[in-house]
């Protein structure tokens, strides 16, 4: 759930920062030069994705001893991560907030959402079609979590609380993905076919968010991730109420309520490493910001547009849907949830990460408001989710 800020990349939900370099990716451009420390590899052409810069993999970062901590902690998951999952019988489902096939009163009901949608603007919607596609990506976010050493579902079905946790996630999450592409199919403001093409673009390119297999860094990055994301839907949910359509509004909210609540389990893992293991934790923590959260959608792609994330990410910049301010300001949110400034016995490799945490939010936000005062009106580039019509960036 990126923006490019020269030598910061902030990438946004699945989000993180936007683009700085342009000040105008809300999403950072994310996509930008992924680097492994001075070395760069060679893009690599694919028949399946567009050209695409990448850095060098690494992979089971995390020693054995780490990898233990997650075994030792499987009860207290159990007790207070699984409690932030709710049954499905008491869950909203997509058909809540659509118009029902089923009733008599369906081609009214669709007449009426299309004619809410008409007086949104075409800025917004490729914006919504951005966070629609982020989530209809989802099975790679899945594989995402299980390549984390230590809580990855070994079998598919493992009863462990780790594994438990990441299928009901992805069965909370698959519904957002769900609602917001059967409400832009009804709205017809879109070119479905173009959407559906990005996504499987989209799911077949996969993501690599840097994390090593590593639950320490996997843990914090969706825990700035889900923050991301409960911004960005919270403010497309502000514009639909702006705009006139209620509905949409409510739709918005009420994804950006259980992006909320999931946030609020991956914090808390986090919070519980601090407690356990606060020098890797913190070091961790800093390892992740030095790479940037770059968003899951970073590799988006409809066939034509090489650079169509950064495009994304400059209108949700614009619109101030997601931007550099709020990366800044998710930054600031952890450190100071996790008291990062009130670590004592660190080694001094965490003290360094520690001064380094403490000091990257005003950082950025010195960065953001240069560059914003340097900042142009971008072009209009056409957008083929919305039939190539023009959006300035």
């Amino acid at each position: 759930m990126a923006l490019k800020l020269n030598a910061f990349t902030i990438q946004s939900p699945r989000f993180a920062l936007p683009q700085m370099a342009s000040l105008r990716s809300p999403k950072f451009s994310m996509a930008s030069t992924l680097r492994s420390g001075s070395k760069e590899v060679e893009n690599l052409k694919k028949p399946f994705t567009p050209p695409r810069e990448v850095h060098v993999q690494v992979t089971h970062s995390m020693p054995p001893q780490k990898i233990e901590i997650f075994k030792s902690i499987e009860g207290w998951a159990e007790e207070n991560i699984l409690v932030h999952l709710k049954p499905v019988e008491k869950c909203w489902q997509p058909q809540d907030f659509l118009p029902d096939p089923a009733s008599d009163g369906f081609e009214e009901q669709v007449k009426e959402l299309r004619e809410r949608a008409k007086e949104i603007p075409d800025e917004y919607f490729v914006v919504l079609v951005g966070d629609m596609i982020t989530e209809e990506a989802l099975p790679t976010y899945q594989t995402m979590l299980n390549t984390l050493d230590g809580v990855r579902d070994e079998t598919g079905a493992s009863p462990t609380p780790w594994a438990v946790w990441t299928r009901a996630w992805t069965a909370e999450e698959n519904r957002h993905g769900d609602l917001l592409n059967k409400y832009l199919y009804l709205s017809g403001r879109v070119d479905m076919r173009q959407i559906e093409k990005t996504i499987q673009y989209l799911i077949g390119s996969g993501m690599d968010p840097r994390t090593e297999n590593s639950p320490y860094l996997g843990f914090i990055y969706t825990s700035f991730q889900e923050r991301a994301t409960f911004i960005s839907h919270g403010n497309t949910a502000r514009h639909a109420k702006e705009y006139g359509d209620l509905k949409l509004a409510q739709i918005c909210g009420t994804i950006a309520s259980d992006e909320k609540r999931h946030e609020t389990a991956y914090t808390k893992i986090v919070e519980k490493l601090f407690e356990i293991d606060p020098d890797g934790t913190v070091t961790s923590f800093a390892d992740m910001m030095k790479k940037k959260i770059a968003m899951p959608a970073h590799l988006m792609y409809d066939g034509r547009d090489d650079k169509l994330f950064e495009h994304f990410s400059a209108v949700a910049q614009r619109l101030g849907v997601y931007t550099a301010k709020d990366y800044a300001d998710i930054l600031e949110f952890l450190v100071g949830r996790w008291k990062v400034q009130d670590l004592t016995g660190l080694s001094g490799e965490g003290r360094k990460a520690q001064e380094y945490l403490c000091g990257l939010a005003p950082r950025i936000r010195r960065l953001e408001d240069r560059a914003q005062a340097r900042a142009k009106q971008g072009p209009a580039i056409p957008f083929s989710w919305i039939f190539d019509r023009n959006v300035g960036l």
